[in-house]
């Protein structure tokens, strides 16, 4: 039965998260952060981004980037302006070189399949597909040149373990790691372009996209720039690893999303660097769905535990609670963004659970729903 108007209901204070931002991106900012963006404001927020300050900058967080994830001998960690949504553009100019196959499971894993399908220079894209809550896996087939996997898929919820399909002769992987990035566990010998904007796991602003690029990757982009197709300067992948590989970037960068990247690169690195980050996503994990699987009126949307994200949890309320007016009471209590994904239409809440976000916050977020429950 919908509610038609939400109540007021006041949370009692001991009960309130000590930070109430849930948000699944953009995310929580930690203060330390914003710190370091203050110390900035004179030495690098409004200086060339051709001077040695923001080329260090850069470079820092490159070097920060490729230690985090451990990357191998002959990586890149290569970067631009405009955010995944950018990226997958120029993706389908300078990564895939004539066929891609996608895995569908969900709003964000539908974007690259759709970019590939208008581009007029690509044959048409293979897509396996599944309904939400769940993922496919990805199966070698002939004429496939790359393979678009999604880590996370930030509207359901929905997390899968990166392979490298068997027998693809040469094939590239690339992976949206948008809001799995500095969250979950992967491993390089499965991916070749493993991608990603900042403002999820690294609590910085978006308006960014960063690749860590494998050698194999590195010699597509460069197999592609130097043939004869045509692509927009911004879109231009080689333009993009030439100028990263001067610790630039091809236009003017948003100084304070580098800012703040990099002071979140600072703290995980000294908090057990990528393992740390996702143990602390992990718990914060087990705290929420154990919760839901206790309570009669709440059930985690993914129903297999192997799918489930440890960074973006989906909970199904029962339809005799109204999910949207939870999500409101909690909000005018200062508990934020626990909203459902619109276009996924379900009586849902969806919780960010990233690094930054302490698990005893999500603890305390539980117990305010069941308050909030109890009351309506």
């Amino acid at each position: 039965m919908a509610v038609t108007e939400t109540p007021t209901i006041t949370i009692p204070a001991a009960l309130l998260p000590a930070d109430g931002r849930f948000c699944c991106g953009p995310s929580k900012v930690r203060s330390e952060q914003i710190d370091a963006l203050v110390a900035a404001s004179a030495t690098i927020m409004g200086t060339s981004h051709r001077k040695p300050a923001v080329k260090n900058l850069v470079g820092d967080v490159r070097s920060k980037l490729s230690e985090l994830f451990a990357l191998p001998d002959g990586w890149e960690i290569i970067l631009g302006n405009g955010g995944s949504t950018m990226f997958w553009d120029a993706a389908t100019f300078g990564l895939v070189r004539e066929r891609s196959q996608h895995l569908v499971f969900g709003e964000f894993s539908s974007k690259f399949a759709e970019a590939c399908a208008t581009a007029p220079h690509l044959g048409d894209p293979s897509v396996i597909k599944v309904d939400p809550g769940s993922h496919p896996d990805p199966t070698a087939e002939a004429g496939i040149d790359l393979y678009a996997l999604t880590h996370n898929e930030t509207s359901t919820g929905v997390a899968m373990e990166l392979r490298r399909p068997a027998d693809t002769d040469g094939a590239l992987v690339a992976v949206d790691a948008t809001s799995a990035a500095g969250g979950l566990m992967w491993d390089p010998a499965e991916v070749d372009a493993y991608y990603f904007a900042p403002q999820k796991c690294f609590g910085s602003d978006g308006g960014l996209w960063l690749s860590a690029c494998s050698p194999a990757a590195l010699e597509r982009i460069n197999e592609i720039g130097s043939s004869n197709r045509w692509r927009p300067a911004s879109l231009d992948l080689q333009i993009a690893l030439d100028n990263s590989t001067q610790n630039q970037t091809y236009n003017t960068p948003a100084l304070a999303t580098l800012v703040m990247l990099d002071a979140q690169l600072d703290w995980m690195l000294a908090n057990g660097s990528l393992a740390g980050m996702a143990g602390r996503s992990a718990t914060s994990a087990e705290i929420l769905y154990s919760w839901a699987e206790s309570r009669d009126w709440a059930t985690p949307f993914v129903t297999n535990p192997a799918h489930r994200s440890n960074v973006v949890g989906t909970i199904d309320l029962d339809d005799s609670i109204d999910a949207t007016a939870v999500s409101d009471i909690l909000r005018a209590n200062g508990v934020l963004d626990t909203d459902s994904y619109r276009k996924l239409g379900r009586n849902q809440l969806r919780v960010g659970m990233f690094p930054a976000i302490d698990s005893a916050d999500v603890a305390a977020l539980t117990a305010c729903i069941d308050h909030v429950v109890a009351a309506l």
